[in-house]
């Protein structure tokens, strides 16, 4: 069904003036996106949204922790299941207007093997997790929401370090639905198969690397199962 506010806009007499503002606008907005990646640099952490260059300042402690373990445990996971390529921060995904660096993205198989080594712009990926700051949470839950959405960015967590918590979203008809909000026990995802972990090994160190150890002995047990012609 075709928006309210479209039907509205498409009835507009007016509407090939509206359209030439619309283009003049998107073409102004273009040049400065080109000069936004030309410009672009490993030392800092910069998006492009609505057509602005946004810089972020230096993150929190506890924002980089939980980050990291988020990142540690799935790309750990990831590797040793062989299930495609997980990229942290400074990953730039390039949708329809904006640009993104999310704190955490999983591509499946199917897109990360077209991945080539000098690659520096990515699509859409299969996962994204978001860790909140101050400066972020009204992106995180508004442009980003939606435009992850709207580019089938298939699930969607919300990490709240202040609460120790995170919000799991799922696609379901092109919008995010709340799958559930956690602050204990395990969390599954819905997009990579078999990764699981305690939402206290993304907070707390020691759970982290408890829940990496399970990870590797896990996968020692895999390789000897496989090695006795074991499924």
């Amino acid at each position: 069904m075709m928006p309210e506010t479209l039907q509205s806009l498409l009835a507009r007499p007016d509407l090939p003036r509206v359209a030439r503002t619309i283009n003049e606008t998107l073409q102004r907005e273009q040049v400065r996106r080109e000069r936004f990646r030309r410009e672009l640099t490993p030392s800092v952490k910069a998006e492009f949204i609505g057509g602005e260059a946004v810089e972020h300042s230096p993150a929190k402690a506890k924002h980089l922790r939980a980050t990291q373990n988020l990142v540690g445990l799935l790309r750990a996971f990831v590797q040793r299941h062989s299930l495609g390529e997980v990229f942290s921060e400074k990953a730039l995904i390039c949708l329809a207007r904006n640009d993104y660096e999310p704190d955490v993205v999983f591509f499946g198989k199917a897109k990360a093997d077209g991945f080539s080594a000098d690659q520096m712009e990515f699509p859409a990926p299969d996962f994204i997790a978001e860790v909140l700051s101050e400066s972020t949470e009204q992106r995180d839950r508004g442009v980003k929401f939606d435009d992850y959405a709207d580019h089938n960015v298939a699930e969607y967590w919300i990490v709240d370090c202040d609460e120790a918590s995170v919000e799991q979203y799922s696609l379901r008809d092109g919008v995010y639905q709340l799958a559930q909000k956690l602050k204990q026990g395990e969390i599954d995802s819905l997009v990579i198969a078999g990764f699981r972990i305690p939402i206290a090994a993304i907070f707390d160190d020691r759970q982290f690397h408890s829940r990496l150890g399970e990870v590797f002995v896990q996968h020692s047990q895999r390789l000897q199962l496989t090695s006795q012609g074991r499924p």
